[in-house]
């Protein structure tokens, strides 16, 4: 295969890559926050969502002092109620259960509540807690579309409450450090930062009509989308890989790394352009997704940001496989695999110019803010989810509208901008990789590239009119996101 490509980057970065293979895992920083431990200030907190990654939820709340643990919420009858039992066991003190999170809102012993459920559900669960004046801490993306992460943000400001963003790596020293030496110009001029999810995801089975889980309120679960029939063998967490209910790994694992890419690059808006290309490869099965998926995002002055979507095997790019890299005139910074507690400088010549390590607890972040009633104080505060999260969506709404192409047609539409044309040759070599070919994967779409108005958080331009429409959905009653007005 022809390639631009220059094919020597594999051995001038292969010392640099060593050195990243060599770092260990860093130790847990002692938690800097305490909470008071006078009754008087104990924060009652919900969970709601948790299976997975709400489990963490209640093992990271129930560790920390001055917090009690009051309620769970879940849809899944069977999940709600072992997790009921399992803090029962550790704590003495049994959290009620509730399986309608409007029901759980009612109950004004609740000061604070995370959420941690699919990713359609993250922004209305937050803005009716919020509503109900309930602090509030929402797992990435906070948002399943655009629109509905900025009225997120409106109702955060109109009803003045706290709102932390499950972006953990936005408190961990090491982390904020690393942003501070790339953001200070320590490796020069840094115009592009590329971000990377490269992780493998296998197939999640054929397509067909399953049952729905006895122990679960399907209305419920579907909430704002549309009640569909269950296409996947696997109700729970494989809802990421559909289009209704969540965000392909762009929006999964990537936009943690997406998050990195942006605090990096310096810039606090979702850009003027984005262009998405990629395919679901390797495999058919039920999902909709991509797994494997490119993002170019462009600011003004020539800032860019890349994201990498790789869910196929692949080697790491300069010792990165799940993390971040930003390319500056005198040298370049890696946050390495899949570390959120730091990463490695080098400069042009390879050599190590500093390292970066240190973690915090996030959980403990979102409580000091609570207390302080500054979301100042928040690490990650809700706008910085939103425009992160932002970002995923775009590149997925550029992708949805694509239409499929053989490796000649990019040559039109990528022009003579090298950068574009350097990674979509690595896309290219990534396919060969894994025995897939363009012209033999009608899968692969090369989306729009579509302009952006960063004030408006809408599309202009050619083809504005459809992409918009992706900007948000078609709410299901009573499960639908207020609109702006309404939340004036």
């Amino acid at each position: 295969m022809s390639t631009r490509r220059d094919f020597l980057e594999k051995s001038l970065f292969a010392a640099a890559a060593a050195v990243l293979a060599s770092e260990t895992t860093p130790a847990h920083a002692e938690d800097t926050a305490k909470a008071s431990t006078s009754p008087s200030e104990i924060l009652r907190i919900a969970c709601v969502g948790v299976r997975d990654r709400g489990l963490e939820h209640l093992q990271a709340f129930g560790m920390l002092r001055g917090c009690e643990i009051v309620a769970i919420c879940d849809v899944d009858e069977e999940v709600g109620k072992s997790r009921v039992e399992r803090v029962k066991k550790r704590t003495k003190k049994e959290p009620a259960y509730y399986r309608d999170i409007r029901k759980m809102l009612d109950n004004s012993q609740i000061d604070c509540v995370s959420i941690a459920t699919p990713n359609h559900w993250h922004s209305l669960a937050a803005i009716w807690a919020l509503q109900a004046g309930k602090d509030v801490y929402v797992e990435k993306p906070v948002s399943h579309n655009v629109s509905e992460g900025r009225r997120l943000v409106q109702t955060a400001r109109k009803h003045e409450r706290i709102c932390q963003a499950g972006m953990q790596c936005r408190t961990n020293p090491g982390m904020r450090e690393l942003m501070e030496f790339v953001r200070a110009g320590k490796v020069g001029e840094v115009k592009l930062a590329r971000g990377l999810c490269y992780k493998r995801r296998g197939s999640i089975g054929p397509k067909g009509n399953y049952p729905i889980p006895k122990s679960v309120d399907y209305d419920l679960w579907s909430g704002p989308a549309q009640i569909k029939p269950l296409t996947r063998k696997s109700l729970h967490y494989d809802w990421h890989w559909m289009w209704d209910y969540g965000n392909g790994d762009l929006g999964n694992q990537g936009i943690h790394q997406m998050d990195l890419a942006r605090w990096g690059l310096g810039v606090d808006d979702i850009g003027t352009s984005v262009l998405s290309y990629g395919g679901r490869l390797g495999y058919e099965d039920a999902g909709e997704t991509a797994n494997t998926q490119v993002s170019i995002h462009d600011y003004p002055n020539g800032k860019r940001l890349v994201f990498e979507v790789r869910g196929l095997k692949t080697p790491p790019l300069r010792g990165a496989a799940v993390g971040a890299i930003f390319y500056g005139t005198e040298g370049y910074v890696v946050v390495p695999r899949s570390s959120y507690t730091g990463g490695v400088a080098f400069d042009l010549k390879h050599q190590v110019i500093k390292r970066f390590d240190g973690s915090a607890n996030h959980f403990s972040n979102f409580f000091k803010a609570v207390r302080s009633r500054k979301p100042s104080d928040l690490n990650a505060e809700v706008l910085e989810g939103h425009l992160s999260s932002a970002l995923c969506h775009l590149g997925n709404i550029s992708y949805r509208l694509g239409t499929p192409i053989e490796g000649s047609d990019a040559a039109e539409r990528l022009g003579s901008d090298t950068e574009a044309w350097d990674t979509f040759d690595r896309f290219q070599e990534h396919l060969w990789y894994n025995d897939v070919a363009i012209k033999d994967a009608p899968l692969v779409r090369f989306g729009k590239k579509l302009a952006i108005n960063p004030k408006t958080e809408t599309f202009v331009g050619d083809s504005a009119a459809e992409a918009n429409s992706y900007l948000t959905r078609d709410y299901r009653k009573p499960f639908v996101v207020p609109s702006e007005s309404e939340l004036a």
